[in-house]
């Protein structure tokens, strides 16, 4: 299916609505053991990807499974660079077993945000999708957006449906009030506004421009297979 905008979702997180979400989306962020998943888990989600079109993105993270990779990390770029090739090479081992290739590369959780500003953690971020030759999905306006974009990699610009966001573009933290939306309509709503207007809403009532290219909604959101419908009726896309 050509799409304008794709819709994501984490999987393969250790929830029970991978095969739900599979179902939806356009594209499936695959949590690649450091945070959660293991080999099996990967592919069983990369198998159900290829029964449903659904492209395959490796989702590597911090070495952190105790804080389910949201909490950050001090690491030096060598060692980062180490751990993301790790985690990289293990999914695109298992997609290939199963007729697939990983298709792009969207770190997790607090590495995610933490390359948003830092330039030496994204710069070992970018560095690993420019070696494998996969676009790097991140916030519109990161640092790691523009390390990428100026290395002649291919950016994917993410907007999230379900987190909320502050007047800078960024994602506010998940312990304030209203950092996370889990109602549809309100899920909708988000979409629309970003298509017709390119902005989106702060949590404090402002609005910010920003582009996206493809739009999330998190597997471990409460009701998150609900979400993902909402989104996938706001964005136009027909259920197959």
């Amino acid at each position: 299916m050509t799409v304008r905008y794709h819709l994501n979702a984490d999987v393969g997180e250790g929830f029970d609505t991978d095969a739900e979400l599979l179902e939806v989306v356009t594209q499936a962020n695959v949590a690649c053991g450091f945070h959660a998943g293991d080999a099996q888990t990967m592919r069983t989600v990369c198998a159900l990807a290829v029964t449903h079109g659904v492209e395959v993105g490796a989702q590597p993270s911090y070495r952190d499974r105790e804080n389910f990779g949201r909490a950050d990390v001090e690491i030096g770029y060598g060692d980062l660079v180490r751990d993301l090739t790790e985690q990289v090479e293990a999914l695109q081992a298992i997609a290939r077993e199963v007729g697939t290739n990983v298709a792009y590369l969207k770190p997790h959780g607090a590495l995610y945000n933490r390359i948003v500003h830092d330039a030496d953690q994204a710069r070992a971020v970018v560095d690993v999708a420019l070696r494998f030759e996969l676009p790097l999905m991140t916030l519109p306006g990161s640092v790691a957006q523009g390390l990428a974009e100026d290395s002649g990699g291919t950016v994917i610009r993410e907007f999230f449906a379900d987190r909320g966001y502050d007047q800078d573009g960024r994602l506010v933290s998940r312990s304030i009030d209203g950092s996370v939306i889990s109602d549809p309509d309100a899920i909708g709503e988000r979409i629309h506004q970003l298509l017709a207007t390119g902005s989106v809403t702060t949590i404090d009532g402002c609005t910010v421009e920003l582009e996206a290219d493809s739009i999330c909604v998190h597997g471990d959101t409460p009701d998150a297979v609900a979400l993902a419908r909402a989104a996938r009726d706001a964005l136009g896309l027909a259920l197959q």
